[in-house]
């Protein structure tokens, strides 16, 4: 499996991105998708997942109630809408695919087999 992330790009706090993942080699619909980020210094962390079965959507705290995760079945991709977005967003975004991920470990970059190059997000105050 192939992804490849894009979307990302400078935009105002307050303002809004999307982000797109998309998926050569297989269906992303049979995998449980996550978007994960990385900030200068930090460690990449979890974001937003969702898994193949059931449709559930999970979210980090700080970003609950401003991104959402979508699946396009018809694109292949796996989708972040990023809204009111804040300095402290700036990083760069990664998608993750993985096959069998157990909710414990949908959180842990381990737990993720494939990844994308990854995107940069700026956010200005």
């Amino acid at each position: 499996v192939q992804l490849q992330a894009s979307g990302g790009g400078l935009v105002q706090a307050g303002g809004s991105l999307r982000l797109s993942c998309a998926a050569s080699g297989r269906t992303l619909r049979e995998l449980d998708m996550a978007w994960f980020r990385q900030a200068p210094g930090k460690e990449r962390e979890f974001v937003a997942g969702t898994r193949r079965s059931g449709g559930h959507t999970y979210y980090a705290d700080p970003v609950k109630g401003r991104f959402i995760i979508s699946r396009d079945n018809a694109r292949n991709t796996v989708d972040l809408q990023m809204n009111s977005l804040k300095p402290e967003d700036t990083a760069v975004y990664y998608c993750a695919a993985g096959s069998g991920v157990i909710l414990s470990n949908l959180r842990n970059t381990y737990a993720y087999h494939y990844w994308g190059q990854g995107t940069l997000v700026t956010v200005s105050s």
